[in-house]
């Protein structure tokens, strides 16, 4: 085969840079199937840009987070999510409200159990005498005694009283609860009766006649009015002043002022808080005034009301110290009957505090002695009947004093 002369527009023979491409004249050279072409570098416009992470939120679902083909830069990780801690001290606030709250709980549970531990329980059956049958409602014969057993050393010299006091009663109340108004009616203890086995004698010597035990004048309260006695409770002096201090005093209203020697008492008028020893003291006075025994019943029940509105009070459940210490007071000066349980002490509690009709027994100076009083034969068995019905006493016949209204 000829070869090519120059000048034709091809590479000169033997020339080395062309060899591979146009090789020599003839003839191929056999490496050129395995010779390797060098790349072009693609344009821009084909290049493939390195895929962006997508948003967490517009991410379709499924996807890896990578670029099809698995090419790219894979996308950075997320930050890390903050713990989110609950702050400990409000939650170490709401266990200690908790256990407060339970220790409350069995505190107040607790002191009344304790309370009636301490109370002295009595034989208060009667024995002589027949007794009225069991009526609607209940019935609790109070007896406020003189006994001073229960006072301190001081509070017997500022009483003018001696360690065991005597056994006659100041008050004589009856307390009927039922499916009405509870009602409170005070026998004067100057009442001329009949006491079972001793004739006729004033009510409040049943007590002393029956040695200090209620048994007696259980039955000469029943043979008296006709009402069924079922509970018995007596309170002693202490019982007054400990309570009334326990409390931190009442409010009392004279109408006028009382200087009572052998009460030692001395007050002004007006409302005005007092003492227990002036409390006490105030519900003994009768010698200061007009009817003397009758007014005196009247300030028994003003104190005894008095004592019942402080006791309710929901300062007494909120104060521990205060609840203790009427708990306490309350059991070392009380003596109920044997047969009264719990239940029965607590309605009794309730009804000395809560709203009543409050009545002295109407009654009627005694022919024999003007210093003596007898029940009134006209209205008195109304006030009895009303009771033993379980009935609403009328108004005309509950009276402060037991007299007619004017």
């Amino acid at each position: 085969m000829a070869q090519r002369p120059p000048g034709n527009g091809g590479p000169e023979e033997g020339t080395p840079e062309y060899e591979w491409l146009y090789g020599s004249k003839g003839s191929a050279r056999s490496d050129d199937a395995t010779r390797m072409v060098p790349t072009q570098d693609q344009p821009p416009e084909t290049r493939v840009m390195p895929a962006q992470p997508q948003p967490a939120q517009t991410r379709p679902a499924g996807s890896s987070g990578r670029p099809p083909g698995g090419r790219g830069t894979p996308p950075a990780a997320p930050p890390p999510k903050r713990s989110r801690s609950r702050p400990r001290l409000p939650r170490f606030r709401f266990g200690f409200l908790k256990l407060l709250l339970l220790l409350w709980l069995v505190f107040m549970i607790a002191v009344p159990i304790w309370a009636w531990s301490k109370i002295d329980k009595v034989d208060a059956e009667p024995t002589a005498g027949d007794r009225p049958d069991d009526q609607p409602g209940t019935n609790y014969l109070i007896v406020g005694s003189d006994k001073a057993d229960d006072l301190t050393k001081d509070q017997q010299k500022a009483l003018g009283t001696g360690p065991r006091g005597g056994t006659n009663t100041d008050t004589i109340i009856v307390l009927h609860t039922g499916s009405g108004p509870d009602t409170k009616m005070s026998i004067p203890r100057d009442t001329l009766t009949e006491v079972p086995g001793h004739g006729t004698q004033m009510i409040n010597s049943a007590f002393a006649l029956g040695g200090g035990e209620p048994p007696l004048l259980v039955a000469t309260v029943e043979q008296l009015t006709g009402i069924h006695i079922d509970h018995y409770v007596e309170l002693g002096f202490g019982s007054v002043i400990n309570t009334v201090d326990a409390l931190g005093g009442i409010e009392i209203c004279p109408k006028t002022a009382m200087d009572d020697p052998k009460a030692r008492l001395k007050i002004k008028k007006g409302c005005q808080e007092v003492d227990g020893e002036t409390a006490l003291a105030y519900s003994r006075s009768r010698y200061v005034s007009a009817l003397g025994d009758l007014d005196r019943v009247g300030r028994q029940g003003e104190v005894i009301g008095a004592l019942g509105s402080a006791a309710k009070s929901p300062w007494t459940f909120l104060n521990p110290v205060r609840y203790w210490r009427l708990s306490d007071a309350s059991a070392n000066a009380i003596r109920i009957d044997k047969e009264m349980g719990p239940l029965a002490l607590g309605r009794f509690a309730l009804a000395m505090s809560g709203e009543s009709r409050t009545c002295t027994m109407p009654n009627l100076s005694a022919p024999s002695d003007p210093n003596r009083i007898i029940a009134d034969p006209e209205r008195a068995p109304a006030v009895f009947e009303a009771i033993i019905a379980d009935d609403v006493v009328p108004a005309n016949v509950c009276t402060p004093t037991g007299r007619p209204k004017q």
